[in-house]
């Protein structure tokens, strides 16, 4: 390298490198843009590589092998939040009716909305817990195709989230807290339920959450979809489980919006910020539920069990608020939510 041919040589090699790492970043477009500036800067260094040669090489190589570590880390963190994503999707992954077998006792579901009709997709009822009475409210998915059918694949029409709201209002009135139980996909976004006024009764949900002067515990089970979840989300604490997802939007959805391509959906998923140490780093959640072995499904009645422990843990701190200090609490509490700072 003592000679300015050499020196060419070298930053050949190197923007060929560079090449190849541009090629192997594929849809990152971090690394992509990060890896344009490198080639500009190469550029403008040449006139310096024929004073220092050494100096500007050893500079390139560190840039080349920090992008090699930088692109494989991304490419980690995609693939690790796709399992999560799929996790939380797993087919045996215990739904509402599992957790109200192994943490309740004496469950007496309520039926109907009073207004339409009832909806299967969502699971409202009284249940003891712990030696005192408390309103259970869930989204239902299904396990083989007859119950997906009838329980809508867990997409609730309007007619479930006014039944959760009634059921609700009765908790209320005899000073009972709420527990709820959030894996759905989404609101159903069909013609009939929009008809019926999903949106409406979602924000109804929403606002009513917000005013109950009793104790209400969320508890994020799998995936925690857009205003479908949030409608019965509404808590003093949103707990959620280590393989869960809650999102505005899902993952495939997010990809068809900014890239006309649903097969974008593990990049997608990697932007949003949906899986659960996420969600707690920006205070969405208040916690998070560690999962049994391989996931929640290889094991429900330890998830349960898990679960269990910090439900009544928060239920009893909860008691110890007022009906009014109550609603003050979950009301800063999503006040704050996602609020951040970045020194730059």
């Amino acid at each position: 390298m003592a000679t300015g041919i050499n020196t060419d040589q070298e930053l050949e090699i190197i923007k060929r490198q560079i090449a190849q790492l541009e090629s192997a970043a594929g849809e990152n477009d971090t690394t992509r843009k990060a890896l344009h500036e490198i080639q500009e800067r190469i550029e403008a260094l040449r006139k310096q590589a024929a004073a220092e040669p050494g100096k500007f090489l050893r500079f390139a190589e560190d840039l080349v092998e920090g992008l090699k570590t930088q692109a494989g880390e991304k490419a980690g963190a995609t693939v690790d939040v796709w399992k999560r994503v799929e996790m939380a999707r797993h087919p045996q992954r215990p739904y509402t009716l599992d957790y109200i077998q192994n943490m309740f006792t004496d469950f007496s579901e309520i039926h109907g909305d009073r207004t339409f009709s009832d909806d299967p997709a969502m699971i409202v009822g009284m249940a003891s817990y712990h030696g005192e009475q408390v309103l259970v409210v869930g989204t239902q998915k299904g396990r083989d195709t007859k119950q997906k059918v009838l329980r809508n694949f867990g997409m609730p029409n309007p007619d479930g989230y006014r039944k959760a709201m009634r059921a609700m209002h009765m908790a209320e009135k005899f000073g009972l807290p709420i527990i709820t139980f959030i894996d759905t996909p989404g609101a159903y976004p069909g013609l009939g339920a929009e008809e019926r006024g999903q949106g409406e009764a979602i924000a109804y949900n929403l606002r009513e959450m917000s005013r109950l002067k009793v104790p209400i515990i969320c508890t994020v089970t799998g995936e925690g979809g857009s205003g479908g979840a949030l409608a019965i989300a509404v808590g003093n604490s949103v707990l959620i489980l280590e393989n869960s997802i809650y999102s505005v939007i899902s993952p495939e959805g997010c990809a068809s919006i900014m890239w006309r391509d649903a097969t974008k959906r593990e990049l997608a998923a990697e932007a949003m910020h949906i899986i659960a140490p996420e969600l707690l780093h920006f205070g969405i959640v208040d916690e998070i539920i560690p999962e049994p072995g391989e996931g929640a499904h290889s094991d429900p009645v330890q998830m349960a069990e898990n679960l269990d422990k910090v439900v009544s843990g928060k239920l009893k701190q909860l008691r110890k608020l007022s009906g009014e200090e109550l609603v003050a609490q979950r009301y800063d509490k999503f006040r704050k939510m996602a609020q951040f700072f970045q020194e730059v």
